[in-house]
């Protein structure tokens, strides 16, 4: 998938879910969504940190 086909298909599920949910559901799932998205840049930039530090050791 390239990027434009990844973000239409983001758009998508956004508009698909904004029609089901009303405002304080979404407000929820977005701040749930960008909580996971942070955690997941966290475990990711750990992973690298110490897979550099194995690496020079």
């Amino acid at each position: 998938m390239n990027p434009c086909e990844l973000t239409a298909s983001v758009t998508a599920v956004a508009n698909a879910l904004a029609c089901k949910m009303n405002n304080d559901e979404l407000t929820l799932l977005a701040s749930v969504l960008v909580q996971l998205g942070d955690t997941l840049v966290t475990i990711a930039t750990q992973r690298a940190i110490c897979e550099n530090i194995s690496k020079n050791e």
